[in-house]
This record gives C-alpha cells, structure tokens and sequence, in this order.
C-alpha cells in the first residue's frame, strides 16, 4: 500500500523539472551574453580601425606618426581598450590601411578560448 501510495505522489515533480531544466538554460543565458559581448567586441575593434585609417589620412598632426595612429586607436575602441600594439600601420595602394588583431576575454574561457578577432581598414590618402 505504502509503494502505490509513494508512485502516485507528485509532489515533488516540479522541482524535478526544475533541476533537469535549469543547466540547459542558464548555458544558453550565458552563451547570449558571450555572443553579445564578442559582437560588441568586434565592433569596437572596427571602429577603431577605422577612425585611425581616417584620422591617418586626414589629420596629420594627430596622427603623424604609427605610434601616434595606434594609441588614437586604441582610443577609439568604443572602451575596449585593447593595446596600441593590437594595431598594425601601413601604407598602401588604398591608403592608410589600419589592422587589427585582438583576443578577448570571455566570462566562459574554457568554452571560447582561443577565439581571435580582427578588423581591417584603409582610407585613401
């Protein structure tokens, strides 16, 4: 009598459910900040490198020199704040060409390490 009566019980499904459910969602919570923040990250990186091929070609007493061009960069970054040195200077047939190449860091290593972003840029001369 005591088995049926423990079978029929359903008291404690919800809370079941819960904890089955619960890891699915908060994985897939937190993989939308991660894809979130890696999208704002390239973005930042691409406003960067474009704000640094332009100010290459357009304004020379500002960005005069690669250094110069690389910390205006890294300034215009949109507050990720990479390195100067994550920026490359050169000069090309298209102009002022500005490279980018810069690794994040996530809230999830083990699940994206390794994920490199780059961002390219050239404005005419």
């Amino acid at each position: 009598m005591t088995v049926m009566r423990f079978l029929r019980n359903r008291s404690g499904a919800t809370a079941v459910e819960f904890a089955l459910t619960v890891p699915a969602f908060f994985a897939l919570v937190i993989g939308a900040v991660e894809v979130g923040l890696l999208c704002w990250a390239q973005l930042a990186l691409q406003q960067g490198s474009e704000a640094a091929a332009r100010c290459a070609s357009v304004n020379k007493t500002l960005c005069g020199t690669t250094a110069q061009i690389q910390a205006y960069a890294s300034a215009q970054s949109f507050g990720l704040a990479p390195a100067a040195t994550a920026f490359t200077v050169s000069a090309q047939a298209c102009g002022n060409r500005v490279q980018a190449s810069y690794s994040p860091p996530f809230l999830t290593a083990f699940v994206m390490s390794g994920v490199t972003l780059s961002a390219s840029a050239c404005f005419p001369a």
